[in-house]
């Protein structure tokens, strides 16, 4: 069992220990509460059914009981598969491995700052069985990372280069770069067979490499 499983049940172990304390303290101190139909029963445990539930997909989700804060690109060496802290309940096997993950990134786009930053979410990307995760398995999950960086650097060098002053044009600008973007991790996952196809990743790699160097001008986030 993984260790983002265990954090659950605890949880929710947790979470029906309470009810039993508060049922506990009823009973010794001989608080009356009002009689409940089976109906009234059969509703309140549907709904802390439903709580639980919404509970789960919240936490497949986002991993708030591990939380740690996106990482922006300028910090990208210090990423390991002790960062990615996502819960995977769900999912056992990828194509019948059990040596598998996903990665989440974001472009966002900063009013206040004037910026735009590529980030990576620990607390959304998830690993399975992170002892046994070869390096491999890790390269290509973060040069999904630097495909993001590559179409921040492209919507930071379009708004610098046709300074783009209105904010709603900025983000027309990200949008259709967003959309390029996920038109790029698609290919890179489907021609890499998602790392498996050593020397399509490694043909990956170069020209990801090769574009960052020729964004390099645009690495800054700021909207110079």
């Amino acid at each position: 069992m993984i260790k983002g499983e265990k954090i659950i049940i605890i949880v929710f172990s947790s979470f029906y220990l309470i009810i039993f304390i508060i049922e506990l303290i009823l009973f010794l101190f001989k608080i009356k509460v009002p009689k409940f139909s089976l109906k009234k029963i059969l509703i309140i445990n549907l709904v802390l059914i439903l709580i639980g539930l919404l509970g789960l997909l919240t936490l497949t989700h986002t991993n708030y009981l591990d939380y740690e804060k996106p990482i922006p690109y300028s910090e990208y060496n210090r990423i390991g598969f002790k960062n990615f802290r996502g819960i995977e309940l769900f999912k056992k096997k990828f194509n019948g491995s059990k040596y598998f993950a996903y990665v989440v990134t974001t472009i966002e786009l900063d009013k206040e700052n004037n910026s735009i930053v590529a980030y990576f979410h620990p607390s959304k990307s998830f690993v399975y069985n992170k002892k046994s995760s070869s390096s491999d398995l890790l390269t290509h999950e973060l040069y999904h990372f630097k495909i993001t960086e590559i179409f921040a650097r492209k919507t930071r060098k379009e708004i610098i280069e046709k300074n783009i002053i209105n904010f709603d044009e900025k983000e027309r600008v990200l949008i259709k770069n967003l959309i390029d973007e996920d038109i790029f991790q698609k290919k890179y996952d489907f021609e890499t067979f998602h790392s498996y196809v050593y020397s399509k990743q490694k043909e990956f790699e170069r020209t990801i490499d090769s574009l960052l160097i020729t964004l390099n001008k645009y690495k800054n986030p700021e909207l110079k």
